[in-house]
């Protein structure tokens, strides 16, 4: 069965894109729970969810409420161009590409957190308290469907958030330096398939295991069965 569902898009400035998170949340629980009906199973008979998304969405909330501190800002959003301007006339973005694999661009995540960081009211100080949760549209759901008990991402939306150093496999100290993000926001970096946590019971009626997350082009590929390098 398949269940679908637009939600808002927020332009409140020329170039400037906006989701409110929560409507992501709602909508997306609420197409699982269409789907479900229409699929005429039981809830105690679904395997496992997985979960794919546009990942340089950009999503900060408050790890005690569970409520944003600010909309999302979407991939589309070029509200930090000037701040990539200003890192690449500094001589960054050779190291920065070096280390992500990615060029120095406001499509990705790390200067849409950084905004948030340095416009929102006691932002930075209440990350800095490891008080607020950054993550990607994967890392929000996670964070929701599990009642906020697991802050995590896979690495192929950590990867393109200019903060995780491809060749390590870890968020990059020197990278965070850079864009002035302090670790204590980031969630916990995991593989594509694994068994990462049960559902909350009140979402489906009973926990169901949440086994996979991928971004869009790779959960894509999967899905096309280009499974070994070389296919395509």
């Amino acid at each position: 069965a398949l269940a679908q569902r637009e939600f808002t898009q927020y332009f409140p400035q020329p170039g400037w894109v906006e989701h409110d998170a929560e409507e992501i949340w709602r909508s997306q629980l609420d197409v699982a729970r269409e789907a479900l009906r229409k699929s005429g199973i039981a809830a105690q008979h679904i395997a496992a969810i997985g979960i794919t998304n546009q990942r340089e969405t950009a999503i900060l909330w408050d790890r005690r409420t569970g409520k944003p501190v600010h909309n999302a800002i979407v991939w589309q959003d070029r509200r930090t161009s000037t701040m990539c301007d200003d890192l690449r006339a500094a001589g960054h973005e050779a190291d920065i590409t070096a280390r992500t694999g990615l060029l120095l661009d406001p499509y990705f995540s790390a200067t849409k957190l950084r905004w948030m960081l340095d416009h929102v009211p006691q932002a930075r100080e209440r990350a800095e308290h490891g008080e607020l949760a950054f993550g990607t549209v994967d890392a929000w759901l996670i964070w929701k469907l599990t009642g906020g008990r697991l802050h995590v991402t896979d690495a192929s939306n950590a990867s393109r958030t200019l903060l995780y150093n491809i060749h390590r496999q870890e968020w990059d100290d020197t990278l965070l330096a850079l864009f002035d993000i302090p670790r204590a926001v980031l969630p916990e970096v995991r593989s594509n398939s694994e068994v990462y946590a049960q559902t909350d019971a009140q979402w489906f009626g009973i926990p169901i295991a949440i086994t996979g997350s991928a971004g869009d082009q790779q959960a894509a590929t999967f899905g096309q069965a280009c499974l070994s390098p070389g296919m395509a």
